[in-house]
C-alpha cells in the first residue's frame, strides 16, 4: 500500500482489471493547523465515515482503491481548484476564483460552515493556509487518482471509475432538494449521462435492484468534480459517482457501524467483483494482445513507468454552470480536464 500524508493506494491483489475507486470523503485524519471552532462530534458529520472500508475488497478483484487520508471540511477534494471561497480569506486571493453554488452555500473547495449551519471558524483563513491546504492536500490526492486512471487507461485502452461517496439518511438544511426528505438507498451520478457510457449506469443500477436496494440516477447527486475532470467516454475514459445511504450501515448520530455495515459491504463486494468483470471483459477489447491475468507490481514484466506530466494547469470549461471564463495560468493548478463543458446542473457531494 502506497501511503502519504493525503492519501493511501491500494494496489490490486488479483489479476488486474481496469478499475479505479477512489474516496475522496473518508479522511479522518484531522490536521493540526484545522482550528475549527466547532467540536469534532460536529466536524464529523461531514465525513464520509467507512467508504474506504466499504470498497476495500475492490483490490481482490484487480481494482486500485485510492481514499483520502484528510477530513472534507478541512479541504474538499472532489471540488474544482477554482472553487475558492473569498469571503473565507484574510486577503485578497491572488488567483482565479470561480465560485460554484455549493462555494455560496458554504461548502466550496474550503467549507465555512457545515451541512447544518453551522459556521466551522470563527475567523479568516490567510491566503497562505489556503495555498498550503491546496498544495499539500487537495492537488495529491487528485494527481493520485488521475495518475490511477492514466496508467490503466494506457494499459488497457479503457478505464472504469467509481467515485465511492455516502450521504446523509436525509437531507440537510442547506440540501438543494430542501431539508428533511429521504433518501434512496444508492444514488448513482454521471451527469446526466455525460461521464460514462450510459451502459454503464445501467449496469450499478441494475446490480443493486436485484439485491433489493431502492436506486435512483442523478437524484439529487449527478456527480462533481472527479468525474467531470477525469471521464472522457468516447476516449474509453469512464467515471461513476456512487453515494450510498448512511442508514444502511452506521448510526449517523455516534458514527459507529451498525448491524447492516457487514451485509452492506458484502453486497458492495458482489458490485464490484461484477463492475470488475465488466470492465476486464472490455478493457482486455481494447487493449489487443496484451494478457491481464497478472498483478501488477515489481517483476510483473511490464513497464508501468507512464509519464503524466502533471505540471499543467487548469484549463477546464466550466460553462455549465459558470458561462465563459478565461483563466491565466496560476501557480496553484494542475491539469485536470480533458476539455468537457458538460451541460447540467453541478449537484455536488
Amino acid at each position: 500500500m502506497k501511503r502519504s500524508e493525503a492519501y493511501s493506494r491500494v494496489e490490486p491483489t488479483g489479476p488486474v482489471v481496469p478499475v479505479v475507486l477512489d474516496s475522496p470523503h473518508s479522511g479522518t485524519a484531522y490536521p493540526e493547523d484545522f482550528a475549527a471552532a466547532v467540536p469534532m462530534v460536529a466536524l464529523r458529520q461531514s465525513e464520509d465515515s467507512y467508504v474506504d472500508e466499504l470498497y476495500a475488497s475492490g483490490p481482490r478483484h484487480g481494482a486500485v482503491l485510492i481514499a483520502a487520508r484528510f477530513p472534507r471540511a478541512y479541504i474538499d477534494a472532489n471540488r474544482s481548484l477554482l472553487d475558492i471561497d473569498t469571503d473565507l480569506l484574510d486577503a485578497p486571493w491572488p488567483g482565479p476564483a470561480v465560485p460554484s453554488r455549493k462555494t455560496q452555500l458554504g461548502i466550496g473547495l474550503v467549507w465555512r460552515k457545515l451541512d447544518t449551519g453551522m459556521p466551522i471558524y470563527d475567523r479568516r483563513l490567510t491566503v497562505a493556509e489556503l495555498r498550503r491546504r491546496i498544495t499539500e492536500y487537495h492537488q495529491p490526492y487528485q494527481k493520485a487518482v488521475k495518475d490511477a486512471i492514466d496508467s490503466v487507461h494506457a494499459h488497457f485502452g479503457a478505464v472504469w471509475h467509481i467515485n465511492c461517496h455516502s450521504m446523509p439518511a436525509v437531507s440537510s438544511a442547506i440540501s438543494e432538494e430542501g431539508p428533511g426528505k429521504p433518501r434512496a438507498d444508492f444514488v448513482l451520478g454521471d451527469r446526466d449521462g455525460t461521464t460514462c457510457d450510459p451502459a454503464f449506469t445501467s449496469l450499478v443500477r441494475d446490480a443493486l435492484a436485484d439485491m433489493g436496494y431502492d436506486v435512483k440516477v442523478n437524484d439529487p447527486y449527478k456527480g462533481v468534480e472527479l468525474v467531470r475532470a477525469f471521464s472522457d467516454p468516447p476516449a474509453g475514459r469512464h467515471s461513476l459517482q456512487i453515494e450510498v445511504n448512511r442508514r444502511l450501515y452506521m448510526d449517523e448520530r455516534t458514527r459507529e457501524r451498525s448491524a447492516g455495515f457487514p451485509r452492506l459491504a458484502r453486497d458492495i463486494e458482489r458490485l464490484v467483483k461484477s463492475v470488475c468483470a465488466y470492465a476486464a471483459e472490455r478493457g482486455s477489447h481494447a487493449c489487443d494482445g496484451h494478457d491481464h491475468g497478472h498483478v501488477h507490481g515489481p517483476g510483473c514484466g511490464h513497464d508501468h513507468s507512464h509519464d503524466h506530466a502533471h505540471g499543467h494547469h487548469h484549463t477546464h470549461d466550466h460553462s455549465h454552470d459558470h458561462g465563459q471564463h478565461h483563466h491565466e495560468p496560476h501557480d496553484h493548478a494542475h491539469d485536470h480536464s480533458h476539455g468537457h463543458g458538460h451541460a447540467g446542473p453541478k449537484t455536488e457531494r
